[in-house]
């Protein structure tokens, strides 16, 4: 998982929850990395997870809770590193149609390495999509987080649903309506 997902994901848990818990999640998981992270280095998965874990014990937040709340705060990470990805869309509904064919290639010409979810779009008008999302790890609520914060940062106001298709929320179908 790249380093920029960890560095944001401790600066979120910094501005919720104070320096303290960031020092004190790490201290209590065991981090091959020793919970030093750099934005463009490239860190095991597991790492993740246990960190959302002990913030989960911690704080008494469910994980799934944790994880879309850091798909709001990670939009803004990510748009501050990548400003012009954004800026080349005009609305919310074309910037997550072009996940797969514009601004994943994107990331995958920074990153070559980087293990990106997949989202297959099923139906798009001008008001709605449906898409799944499809990933081995599971991070829908991650997605689902970004997905509002997309449509936020354009000023939209949206309805989003999701259905998992099987128990590990490894495929997820999203059903997205913009209001007004």
């Amino acid at each position: 998982m790249k380093g920029i997902v960890f560095t944001e994901f401790l600066e979120m848990v910094e501005s919720n929850y104070g320096l303290e818990t960031v020092d004190s999640i790490i201290e209590n998981c065991d981090l091959p990395s020793g919970g030093a992270y750099t934005s463009v280095g490239t860190y095991d998965f597991n790492e993740m997870v246990s960190l959302i874990a002990e913030l989960s014990q911690q704080t008494e937040v469910a994980q799934e809770k944790l994880l879309y709340s850091f798909g709001h705060y990670l939009f803004g990470g990510l748009t501050s590193a990548h400003p012009e990805v954004v800026a080349s869309y005009r609305n919310p509904m074309g910037l997550l149609y072009g996940i797969e064919d514009h601004i994943h290639v994107h990331v995958r010409k920074l990153y070559p390495d980087a293990e990106l979810p997949r989202f297959k779009m099923l139906s798009k008008t001008e008001d709605s999509l449906e898409m799944i999302y499809i990933s081995s790890r599971g991070l829908y609520a991650l997605a689902h987080g970004l997905i509002e914060k997309t449509f936020e940062h354009f000023g939209k106001n949206v309805q989003v649903d999701y259905k998992l298709l099987n128990e590990n929320g490894t495929e997820v179908k999203f059903t997205i309506v913009q209001n007004g």
